[in-house]
Formats: structure tokens, sequence, C-alpha cells
């Protein structure tokens, strides 16, 4: 523990006195306090910013830390700030400051630096074997252990920052941290272009949201000069960046980056945003774009067979969509708007046996998980057996 300005009995204790973290990941600052004796504290807060003749600004009031802090602590001695989703600007050095009701104001200066960091392979050696290095702009917190990948796939896990590999033209390598394989660097490759879909074709509900996961590599010493995606490529003509399509407009967001992510977000899914879905970058130097991903949106309908029927008959009802959902589907019924007790299959058939005149009404059916989305109703008549 590092304890800063003992002064009449106010102090400020940190836990540590420098962080390194990665970008995108969670860090938390911890401090403990001391006060005179007979003061009550009256307010706490952390703050980076702190100008000539002003008070410092609490970050809680700071809109770029929006949504991104938790404050936990009490006004005896103890407080901890948890910082998510970490962004490079957020590198700065964090002050503690508590006020008590006898007018009494403390600073625990200096601070807690935070240094926010992300992930870059380094290349280096001769022709072909290479020394790789996973690189950051500060030393990483808590001696991590370091991930390697081979076109996507894991590979190594080291302590250690180097892996030595014979590097052909046509793979890429990323890194990343254990416990945070979730941030992988950009990947890097020789002479490699791709681009690289988690699932090559999609059955997704209408009035959902699909995400189309899809990441890209190319030689690392290209820039990214634009990155978008297409559905139409007409013969002699450049594709058009959807973002800019008619109907497209304000519809679809670009969730990527001009590094290595190039997922693409469809919220609210109409039937006609079924296509073959197309990413395409260029670089300094080239163009390339990806093979289709098939989106296919479907909604579900109820069929109900027969409609009509006397007492003691059966009836089948099925929940049909145009395209198999992933993952597997649990469906729900309802009649009359209300879900039957006990009735979720994972089967898109439900039976009902023997019916009577109480099992007169209306059905539908739904996708777990989208029961806002259900069928139209089919209604069912039967009728009394003289």
């Amino acid at each position: 523990c590092l304890v800063f300005l003992w002064l009449n009995g106010w102090s400020v204790t940190y836990t540590t006195q420098s962080i390194c973290a990665l970008k995108g990941s969670t860090v938390k600052l911890t401090c403990s306090y001391t006060y005179r004796i007979g003061h009550k504290v009256t307010s706490t807060f952390w703050f980076t910013k702190w100008g000539t003749g002003v008070e410092p600004e609490d970050l809680g009031q700071d809109p770029e830390y929006a949504g991104r802090l938790e404050y936990h602590g009490d006004k005896k001695n103890g407080h901890n700030l948890i910082i998510t989703d970490l962004r490079e600007r957020d590198s700065a050095e964090y002050k503690f400051r508590f006020k008590t009701d006898q007018n009494g104001k403390y600073i625990g200066s200096p601070g807690v630096t935070l240094s926010v960091t992300g992930l870059q392979v380094k290349v280096t050696g001769g022709h072909q074997d290479k020394t790789l290095t996973c690189i950051t702009t500060c030393t990483l917190t808590g001696n991590p252990t370091y991930i390697w990948y081979k076109n996507g796939h894991k590979v190594k896990e080291d302590t250690s920052s180097l892996y030595s590999v014979y590097f052909s033209d046509a793979d890429s390598y990323s890194c990343a941290v254990k416990g945070r394989e979730d941030l992988h660097s950009p990947a890097v490759c020789q002479k490699c272009w791709s681009v690289i879909y988690t699932r090559q074709s999609i059955c997704a509900l209408k009035g959902s949201t699909v995400n189309i996961s899809c990441s890209y590599t190319y030689p690392s010493y290209h820039e990214i000069k634009k990155a978008f995606w297409f559905t139409k490529w007409e013969s002699g003509k450049d594709p058009e960046d959807l973002s800019s399509v008619p109907g497209y407009e304000g519809h679809i967001e670009y969730l990527g980056d001009k590094k290595s992510d190039c997922t693409l977000r469809i919220p609210d899914l109409r039937l006609s945003d079924s296509a073959g879905y197309r990413f395409r970058f260029i670089t300094s130097g080239e163009r390339f774009a990806g093979s289709p991903v098939s989106l296919t949106v479907t909604d579900v309908v109820l069929e109900m067979d027969p409609t009509s029927v006397s007492e003691r008959e059966n009836v089948t009802l099925t929940c049909r969509t145009k395209c198999t959902l992933d993952p597997i589907t649990v469906y729900s019924w309802y009649k009359n708007g209300h879900p039957i007790p006990n009735s979720n299959t994972y089967s898109p058939v439900y039976r009902l046996f023997s019916v009577s005149s109480e099992d007169t009404g209306r059905y539908s059916c739904a996708v777990e998980g989208h029961e806002d989305l259900p069928s139209a109703e089919e209604t069912l008549t039967v009728t009394c057996k003289n």
C-alpha cells in the first residue's frame, strides 16, 4: 500500500500507484482514507481533471464515462472505483477526494496512473523464420499469460510475449491475454487477404436483431481506407455501401473497425432483408471482398390440421419457419392469447388429442425468447357429436 500525505490525521492510501490495462477490459481502483476525529464525511468522489482555481470535476458527471462507472464504498474509510469498457483516452491520473461536515477537504495526491493499451503484433526476423512479439504501450499489470492464434485458431499459450514461427505468406497471426481472449490484437500476415465469417448462412426471425460476425486480415504494411457491406454488385461497377442504399439508411449498424473486426448488426429485421451480404475493404493499395453470407429472414406461421373437427378427434398444430433457426429452438404455444400450460416443445409440432368443445379457440405459436413475435392466430372449431 502507498500512503500519501499523512497530514494531521488526514490521508489517502491507494493499493497501487500505477495500472496498465487492456482496452475494452475492466479495472478497479481501490483506496482507503483517514480524517480527524470528530469529522463526518459528507461526500467522496474520484476525478482526473482539476483546473486552477476551480473545484475538481466528479468523474460521475463526465459524459465520457456515462454508463461505465461503478462506485463501491462507504463514508468511513474505504472506496472502490470500477471502470468498464476501457478506452485508450481513459489513460490519466485518477485521484480521490473527500469532504467533511466541518469544511474539511482532502485530495490523495499523487493518485493512481492508469494506462490503457491495445495489443499489437510486431514481426521481426528473416524472410520466413519470424519472431512475433505481442506488444503493448505499457507493461500489463499482473504478469499476464499470452495466447497466440494462427488463422484464428489457438496454437500457443505462454507467459512470454514472444513467439518464434515459420511464417508462410498465407498465414495470419494474432495474440490475446488469457482471461480476455475476446480482446484479440489485429491479425498480421505477409501477403494474406481474407474475410472470415462466423457463419456462412443465418436464419433469423422477422422483428429480431442479427449480428453478422466477421473478421478480416490484410498485409500489415497496408492501411485501411474504407470498409463497408453490400448486397448488390453489378458487372463493371463498384458495389454500393449498404449504409447509403435507400431502405438501409439508418437500418443497419456497422460494429467493426479499420483493423480486423467487420461485424454488421441489423435490428428489427424485415422479410425484405433476406439477401446475400458481403464485406469489402479498400486499402492503400488493394481492394478485397469476402464471399456472401446468406441471411434468411422468416416469420412464424401456424398451420392447423384440421381447423374444424368433431369431439374426440385429434388436431395437429405446426409452427413453421422458412428456414431452420439456430440454435435449437423451443416453441411456445398459445390459446386465445394466453400460454398453454406445460406446452413448450423442442418440436415444431403440438398435438391436441381427443378434443372437446372446451378446446375451441384461437391458437398461435412463438419461438422461445421471441414471444413478442408470435404467429398469426388460427381458429379451431369443435362441434358436438349427437
